[in-house]
């Protein structure tokens, strides 16, 4: 099978607007360190680019949660491959995200977290598809919304391929 990628968001912007996500995330969290979760894999191309742009403290961790295997929609089914290394109780947590469409995996994860204990816990996407949420999830920071179309490029993948494109495109060509 043969894909094309169309360039949805470039990478002139992409690079923008994390640089403003970090300014404002220093600014709301002025005074304190923040914990970075990482959902792994394709979070990860953006949680290191938006820390670099964050002046208050950081420290970070990495889970991987997932529910989509090597297709193109969501199994519904989240399961955590990989848990976080240190407790994050009392911690202000910023959970970082690739993308949320369906909110299943972040319903999921948010809970499981909740229960942690942390002093706070917020959410940070780079991008957002609003048209396909089922659960009610919260975010705090969004790069951008995007419409209902199958992405890759700065860690996201298709079939884990395509995760080191520098912008967002659009996969033209698998259903």
């Amino acid at each position: 099978m043969s894909e094309t990628i169309r360039v949805l968001i470039p990478e002139e912007e992409v690079d923008k607007r994390i640089r403003e996500l970090g300014e404002q995330i220093s600014k709301e969290y002025e005074g304190k360190q923040i914990h970075l979760i990482c959902v792994l894999k394709g979070g990860v191309f953006f949680m290191c680019e938006l820390a670099k742009r964050i002046t208050v403290p950081v420290s970070m961790d990495f889970m991987c949660v997932g529910s989509y295997g090597d297709g193109t929609k969501s199994s519904g089914v989240v399961r955590i491959a990989k848990d976080l290394d240190e407790s994050i109780e009392n911690k202000e947590v910023l959970i970082v995200e690739d993308i949320i469409d369906s909110g299943n995996t972040l319903y999921y994860l948010m809970d499981v977290l909740h229960r942690r204990h942390p002093a706070s816990i917020r959410l940070c996407t780079l991008l957002d598809k609003p048209d396909r949420r089922v659960k009610d999830v919260k975010v705090d920071y969004t790069g951008f919304e995007i419409p209902d179309e199958f992405v890759v490029g700065y860690g996201l993948d298709y079939a884990q391929k395509y995760r080191n494109l520098p912008y967002i495109g659009i996969v033209e060509g698998v259903e």
